[in-house]
């Protein structure tokens, strides 16, 4: 379905909304491609503070645009500031509540009219269910809003099941001693679309609070439940993988598409590397090439990759107990370290013992393409945060994975991988240089290693069939949805 060429008269306008935050920009950028590909203009929207980082970390080439494929911005209501670090969750949930929807209404308004026959009128709004402003944004100008749920269906339901643990009084929880007394690893087997095999550990972190008007709390709740209002909701994953959570998704939101995994799904559509759409980036770290070229003097299976994504901070212990259980396990590692990966108020020191001991088997790097190291066939072990763009990446490259959550729905992508997947096995909260040294040996060469590995492997032969209907659903998405207000 392609709706480019004369024949097809005025292009279709998507205007693409992402939350701020790298994990919900990238596929958001993927999804826009492929719209851009189908014939849309595109205009995507971004932060004045994450313009800036795109701009210093990929170079104005990237930020520029194309033909038919735009940027703009927004301010995001906070105070400004250059640091190149992920902003803090809670005061970007609220500022993007408060601030964006008056900034984001101003822009649909605009756009088309001030470059009259440049920029065709706005025919709909794609927008992250974290912006679930935008559905009334959308009503306003009278177009259809899709809203792209960037993250898993099994973490969606984590959080429309807020709902029911409020009215049985299970959260929010009556003292902090329950996040240490036992309380947290109650069986939760009746949560709709859930697992029979959830803890509450197991569920967004969110729900960690005593607080009922908790912002985060608060914030996801209000999202999910929004999303009844939207023309149609999104989701990156394969109806295979998260089924029961899909089914309990429709039974409560107007229709769900299921466009996943959309880097499978991008490759098919957006074209390969050296295009002028390739230019076109949402990076905000800059990437260290030399990663691959690393990966390619090693033997195939014989690297651990480690990456715990872009918002994840520890302690400087919890980094040196990492350090040291990656040397001990006396494996080939690539570990990506960001700049902002100890908490702030800590620096990240590494012994220089540690870096001796690894220097001609080890490689840290500040950030890497994530998607072309894990089809590398050197990686043999992911050690991750369990984010939903590196869960599907590592499904995809048929890599197992062993699981540091730390926030969000991280904890519940981490109970599937690990019970209903079988790709995956738990650090544990406290990192044990110990355990980290025995998960690693375990994951690559033990009897759990190799069953994992052969269940991450059906997984990536089921992405890679799962690209047909995802294509079908994409097309049924495009016609039913975000066409329905434009006649072509």
């Amino acid at each position: 379905m392609d709706f480019s060429g004369p024949a097809a008269g005025e292009k279709p306008h998507a205007v693409c909304l992402p939350f701020p935050a790298q994990g919900h920009i990238t596929p958001m950028m993927k999804l826009a491609k492929v719209l851009h590909c189908k014939g849309f203009h595109v205009t995507f929207v971004s932060t004045e503070y994450n313009h800036r980082r795109l701009v210093r970390s990929r170079g104005a080439r990237a930020a520029e645009g194309l033909p038919g494929f735009r940027f703009a911005t927004i301010p995001d209501g906070l105070p400004s500031s250059d640091a190149d670090a992920t902003q803090d969750p809670a005061a970007l949930s609220r500022s993007t509540m408060t601030a964006c929807p008056a900034h984001f209404k101003s822009l649909l308004a605009g756009l088309g009219r001030s470059a009259a026959g440049v920029v065709p009128p706005v025919t709909c709004v794609v927008a992250d269910s974290l912006m679930s402003f935008s559905v009334d944004a959308a009503r306003e100008l009278g177009v259809p809003c899709a809203l792209f749920w960037t993250a898993s269906a099994c973490g969606f339901m984590g959080y429309r099941n807020f709902r029911p643990l409020i009215d049985h009084g299970i959260i929010p929880l009556k003292d902090e001693e329950q996040l240490t007394n036992g309380f947290m690893d109650m069986a939760v087997d009746w949560a709709p679309g859930m697992s029979k095999h959830m803890r509450l550990r197991d569920f967004p972190t969110f729900l960690r609070t005593t607080d009922r008007d908790d912002t985060l709390l608060t914030f996801q709740l209000h999202q999910v439940e929004r999303a009844e209002d939207a023309d149609a909701v999104i989701v990156n994953t394969m109806d295979e993988l998260e089924r029961p959570a899909l089914d309990a998704m429709r039974a409560i939101t107007p229709a769900v598409y299921t466009v996943g995994p959309l880097n499978s799904l991008a490759d098919q559509i957006v074209p390969s590397r050296g295009s002028p759409l390739d230019a076109v980036s949402s990076g905000l770290w800059k990437e260290d090439r030399s990663c691959l070229q690393w990966l390619d003097g090693k033997k195939p299976g014989s690297v651990v990759y480690v990456s715990f994504g872009s918002v994840t901070v520890m302690s400087n212990r919890e980094l040196v107990e990492f350090a040291w259980g990656l040397a001990n396990s006396g494996h080939d590692f690539l570990w990506i370290v960001r700049p902002d990966i100890v908490r702030s108020e800590e620096a990240a020191v590494l012994p220089p013992e540690f870096l001796q001991a690894t220097k001609d088997r080890g490689l840290l790097a500040s950030w890497c393409d994530q998607e072309a190291v894990l089809r590398h066939d050197a990686v043999c072990v992911f050690l991750t945060h369990s984010g939903w763009n590196s869960t599907v990446e590592g499904l995809c490259g048929g890599v197992p994975m062993l699981c540091w959550p730390f926030f969000a729905e991280q904890q519940t992508n981490c109970r599937y991988k690990c019970v209903e997947w079988g790709v995956g096995m738990e650090i544990g909260d406290s990192v044990r240089r110990e355990a980290v040294e025995g998960r690693i040996r375990e994951a690559v060469g033990g009897e759990k290693g190799r069953e994992m590995k052969k269940r991450a492997v059906e997984w990536s032969e089921a992405a890679v069939r799962s690209t047909a209907r995802s294509l079908a659903n994409l097309d049924a998405l495009i016609h039913d949805v975000l066409l329905s207000g434009k006649n072509i």
